[in-house]
């Protein structure tokens, strides 16, 4: 695995929540393209999810997105997320609630309360769960790296190479 880091930046993560092993096993196959530069993370409960927080922030590493489930034993989708602002290495993380459960004012409550980012029902296609995380990423690095075009062959080139465009950073690279 050929992950990447610089002088600045560990590792950038993506973390996986799910309490069906077969769903969470089917969200890593579709995150696997990511894997080699964001090593993806799995968690089977918002328990186990807070305790790979932990890990990765005691690695100095960041949470650059999360996926999440939202009806999960003891505790929801939504209240994790919300919960993991909070939480060193993970309060910047975008948030995505991958779900077929959620009615419309879990959907809100977890756009107020938990920064929402995405939603993506359930069933979903690999492509578009592909899509939404690699634009969430491109989003994070840009916002967080201090050298966004090391990531171009991964995630959305055309999202960096506008933002450094605009931002007149051409120059710094």
């Amino acid at each position: 695995m050929a992950v990447w880091k610089d002088e600045f930046m560990n590792q950038i993560c993506i973390l996986c929540v799910d309490d069906e092993p077969e769903v969470l096993e089917a969200i890593e196959r579709d995150l696997r393209v990511f894997d080699d530069i964001f090593p993806v993370e799995l968690a089977a409960s918002a328990e186990e999810a807070r305790k790979i927080c932990s890990t990765i922030d005691g690695r100095e590493d960041r949470l650059g997105v999360i996926v999440c489930d939202h009806l999960m034993p003891g505790e929801t989708g939504v209240e994790l997320l919300a919960s993991l602002d909070v939480i060193p290495g993970a309060e910047s993380a975008r948030k995505v609630l991958l779900t077929g459960q959620a009615g419309h004012e879990d959907t809100i409550e977890a756009i107020n309360r938990a920064g929402l980012d995405y939603y993506i029902s359930k069933p979903w296609k690999g492509e578009h769960l592909q899509e939404v995380v690699r634009k969430l990423l491109t989003q994070y690095v840009l916002d967080q790296s201090s050298d966004p075009m090391s990531f171009m062959s991964v995630l959305d080139a055309g999202m960096i190479a506008d933002a450094i465009h605009k931002k007149g950073m051409a120059s710094d690279f």
